[in-house]
């Protein structure tokens, strides 16, 4: 690791590899991001250079507090809510992560992140408490970063691949409410808090390996679908995870009574395994071992009644959706709102979908893919 103007990060704690760096420096620059648009702090967790999940610092809900297991007694300050909000978004797939974090780091964050299987964070501070915790973590290997916060990169980026180097400009656009005028739909109308989701899923998908397309609501995303070679792929991607975020706060997965000492991770994985429906004999044998009471599944007719009642998703798109096949999907997940570039052939098809469904889309003009 080398830096022609110097490093703008220091090791304060731990040892991290070459993937750690990536998911540190992609997911610090999405929380900067966030945090400069949104004006409130942000939290990312990335897996393998794309984000799990990323939130902004509302508050929590008593259903999300649950489902995040965030206990009643835990006080969070907006920095910890946006960390629970974004850990909470696909717990399967962060386990292990990298978190980034936008603002210092306060002993309410680094106790809930002091309890998640993780492999490191970055944030431009840590108050004397919170990184005293951190730094004890995993017997003291736990990686932890602090980044400069008014540390720019030069203009030009360079990359190796089988001994050839290219070189590009950085992606300098942020994007922001200019982005939003053109609403291409017969619906128009984008509340404050449509504008909101629709700038956290393009600035979550500006770090997304390509394709990608990503699912928001109220503040943080709930469904990433990264790095299809199809755009229907990703959007069935990012609309399932969606949909399986939605289903961990239906009142029968909220009661679950789990074995006792079954950890946090197996608790995670029996709840994915609950909302499935395509589990091995094998698969069920360990699932049903995971609970006190073993529950009864939801019917199929349960979980449409609860997803049916979702409203107000907003999905974006980091190219052009091709074709309304998409739309289609992503109403199924209560998604109201659209923001994507345009620019597809069949854009009549797309923006026809819409009106059929009364969203609104906004096109961009702005592709955001990133490799």
């Amino acid at each position: 690791m080398y830096s022609d103007g110097g490093l703008p990060l220091q090791v304060r704690s731990g040892s991290p590899g070459y993937i750690n760096l990536l998911d540190a420096l992609n997911a610090w620059q999405l929380v900067r991001e966030l945090r400069e648009v949104t004006g409130l702090p942000a939290a990312a967790s990335f897996k393998h250079v794309s984000p799990a999940g990323a939130a902004i610092g509302l508050p929590l809900s008593e259903a999300l507090r649950r489902a995040y297991f965030v206990g009643d007694k835990d006080e969070l300050s907006p920095l910890a809510s946006a960390f629970a909000r974004a850990r909470g978004a696909d717990r399967v797939c962060s386990y292990g992560d990298w978190l980034a974090l936008s603002d210092q780091v306060d002993l309410s964050t680094a106790r809930l992140l002091r309890r998640e299987v993780s492999d490191g964070v970055i944030a431009p501070g840590f108050s004397a408490e919170a990184f005293d915790l951190l730094s004890a973590k995993k017997s003291g290997r736990y990686c932890v970063l602090q980044v400069d916060p008014g540390y720019d990169p030069p203009p030009m980026e360079t990359r190796q691949v089988f001994g050839v180097t290219f070189e590009q400009r950085r992606n300098f656009v942020v994007p922001d409410a200019s982005l939003l005028d053109n609403v291409v739909t017969r619906r128009r109308d984008l509340s404050e808090t449509a504008r909101r989701d629709m700038l956290i899923g393009l600035i979550t998908l500006k770090y997304t390996q390509s394709n990608s397309v990503c699912l928001v609501a109220d503040g943080q995303v709930i469904g990433n679908g990264a790095g299809q070679q199809s755009r229907i792929h990703c959007t069935r991607l990012a609309s399932d995870k969606a949909d399986t975020w939605h289903l961990r706060q239906h009142p029968r997965v909220l009661e679950l009574r789990f074995r006792s000492g079954l950890d946090r991770v197996d608790r995670d994985n029996a709840i994915d395994q609950l909302l499935r429906q395509d589990l091995t004999a094998a698969e069920e044998r360990v699932w049903r071992e995971c609970f006190a009471d073993v529950p009864r599944r939801l019917s199929a007719d349960e979980r449409r009644a609860w997803l049916d009642a979702v409203r107000g998703v907003t999905l974006a798109s980091d190219a052009f959706i091709p074709f309304r096949d998409n739309v289609d999907r992503a109403h199924a997940s209560g998604v109201e709102y659209i923001v994507q570039p345009g620019g597809a052939q069949r854009d009549p098809e797309v923006i026809a979908a819409c009106d059929d469904y009364g969203m609104a889309m906004a096109f961009t003009g702005l592709r955001l893919f990133h490799h």
